[in-house]
């Protein structure tokens, strides 16, 4: 691995009641901004009316929002680990960037005004999360499942909540206007976080040489067990974005419910992971990430083929709950998995890395869903995504994963 003159670990205040500061503050902060990721699905399919968008037009929708996040992933992972003292800067623009992606979609009068805004939710995502993830790994290194299942409960909270409440407002305000009203607090909350993280990134922290950077982003590269951990990452993202596109779609026009029910669902598709997803952290730091890895997505993907076929709502909440599980907290641990081989001078930029791969081809998946959904109907996209996951899970079980190394690979 790339030598490093100093890790982050080895910067600032470490005592564990400011580790656990940090990590608490960045649980708060992930909440939040899966509170605003969250409205997209909910307000997909007062979009779809409201501008008479067709199924392939939809998708692109999801493609645009994970294209723009895929774009800026990289060069915000360059920052995180380049620009150490100003993570709390990127995390707080990341906050207040959402809040004006809804700003702009509550605006947008037709399919081409929309898309800009549909863009900047995905530019939140971008800059949030290498700074984060990146942070709380090289925090982290003796609990780095843990801490990222626990980054992850804060997204489920957010994911949780977000869509009930906005469903339930949705029945007294229009989609249009109850974005325009996130505007606010998002700028509100982005700088109370950015006063609480402050403290945390004081010293200059690490800051590689770019040949070490390159070197370190290549030795990563060439380990086979981290491309075989992130072409599986691939079958989990399409089928999840196929998910969380046309679900929605699947409640509100085919099972006829409203936009609280709507948001009870999608509630339920996260539920169960503020519960599983420190269990799935814990077991994974002591037995190995694949002992968790194959089962979830093995099951994950029968979930998906059992959607159409539920015959009553008390079913589909159990097939969604169930889905909750694994929906999200599975990508955290594959996050951990790949990390572990990565120096903690770009823990940032392997998070970003990690990503560009997966957005690579990740894109088209809403559209070839779309396109499904035209010539077979919407079961087709259930279908589609549970082949998806059973693929990942034939790649899992193939993949031989290393022993997590006991030392920061940037000292070895």
């Amino acid at each position: 691995m790339a030598d490093t003159s100093k890790t982050e670990s080895s910067t600032g205040p470490e005592t564990e009641s400011n580790r656990q500061h940090l990590l608490g503050s960045l649980v708060f902060g992930h909440t939040i901004i899966h509170w605003y990721q969250q409205l997209f699905p909910v307000i997909l399919p007062g979009i779809k009316d409201t501008l008479d968008l067709n199924d392939v037009e939809l998708g692109t929708l999801s493609t645009i929002r994970e294209g723009s996040s895929g774009l800026l992933i990289m060069p915000s992972g360059f920052l995180a680990d380049s620009f150490y003292k100003y993570r709390p800067l990127l995390l707080a623009f990341a906050l207040a960037s959402s809040g004006l992606a809804y700003f702009m979609v509550g605006l947008a009068f037709s399919y081409f005004w929309i898309l800009p805004g549909i863009a900047m939710i995905g530019v939140a995502s971008a800059a949030w999360h290498p700074a984060s993830v990146g942070s709380l790994s090289a925090r982290f290194p003796d609990r780095r499942g843990t801490a990222l299942a626990l980054h992850g409960v804060g997204a489920s909270i957010g994911d949780t909540i977000s869509p009930l409440i906005i469903g339930a407002l949705l029945l007294v305000v229009s989609w249009q206007t109850l974005m325009q009203y996130h505007l606010l607090p998002a700028l509100v909350l982005a700088f109370i976080l950015w006063r609480s993280l402050g403290s945390h990134y004081k010293d200059a922290g690490p800051r590689p040489t770019v040949k070490n950077y390159l070197s370190g982003i290549k030795d990563m590269l060439s380990q086979r067990s981290v491309l075989a951990i992130m072409f599986a990452g691939i079958f989990m993202s399409m089928g999840r974005l196929s998910i969380l596109t046309f679900l929605p779609i699947y409640l509100a026009e085919d099972l006829n419910y409203s936009t609280l029910g709507l948001g009870f669902y999608l509630m339920l598709l996260y539920l169960m992971g503020m519960v599983s997803q420190p269990i799935m952290g814990v077991v994974s730091d002591k037995f190995g990430r694949k002992v968790v890895l194959l089962p979830a997505y093995a099951v994950l993907g029968l979930l998906y083929f059992l959607v159409p076929v539920t015959g009553n709502s008390f079913e589909l909440g159990l097939v969604v709950g169930a889905m909750g599980m694994f929906f999200y907290g599975t990508s955290n641990i594959a996050t951990a998995a790949v990390m572990d081989l990565s120096s903690s001078a770009i823990q940032g930029s392997t998070m970003s890395v990690q990503s560009v791969f997966r957005h690579i081809f990740t894109l088209p998946s809403p559209i070839i869903a779309g396109v499904l959904v035209t010539w077979k109907g919407i079961d087709a996209a259930f279908i589609y995504a549970g082949v998806l996951l059973l693929l990942g899970s034939l790649v899992i079980a193939a993949i031989k994963f290393p022993r997590r190394p006991i030392q920061d690979p940037a000292l070895s």
